[in-house]
């Protein structure tokens, strides 16, 4: 192996089998010459395919196994922004920018330009609370109420 092959190995991914095996290949060819380099070379590229497939697989197995998760939880993420945290952080926030937009709105148009203004603040606070409610016609566990009022019947 001369200097030129240790340096391709050390610019490789972090995977020591995978430098290990490369090592091989490239000890191989030097020995075998280039007759059997074009095998070689495709050996080599058939395990690091089955190297990226594998990667591959646990990741798309992760990502199913959360959007289940998911499903299970009634259809809301794991970081769903409907915690008391948030709505309490939320209400906070609209409270105190609602402070200078009144005196804004009021000083510059008056009762309407407060109308306005109380009326824009309801009306982010009403897209935020929707936002973050359940599908309409499921229950708490992702239950679908239609469902329970047919087994009620």
């Amino acid at each position: 192996m001369d200097a030129r092959d240790a340096e391709r190995l050390n610019a490789t991914p972090r995977d020591d089998e995978l430098n290990k095996e490369l090592a091989a290949t490239l000890h191989a060819r030097r020995e075998l010459g280039e007759d059997y380099e074009s095998a070689l070379v495709e050996s080599f590229l058939e395990k690091v395919d089955q190297r990226i497939d594998g990667a591959v697989d646990r990741r798309v197995r992760r990502q199913v196994a959360e959007q289940q998760m998911v499903v299970a939880r009634g259809s809301r993420s794991p970081k769903s922004n409907d915690s008391w945290g948030d709505r309490f952080g939320f209400g906070i926030v609209s409270l105190v920018l609602a402070i200078p937009l009144s005196g804004i709105g009021g000083g510059v148009a008056g009762f309407s330009g407060l109308l306005v203004t109380w009326t824009g603040i309801v009306g982010v606070n009403m897209a935020w609370v929707l936002r973050s409610r359940p599908e309409p016609g499921f229950g708490r566990r992702g239950e679908n109420k239609s469902a329970d009022s047919d087994r009620e019947k």
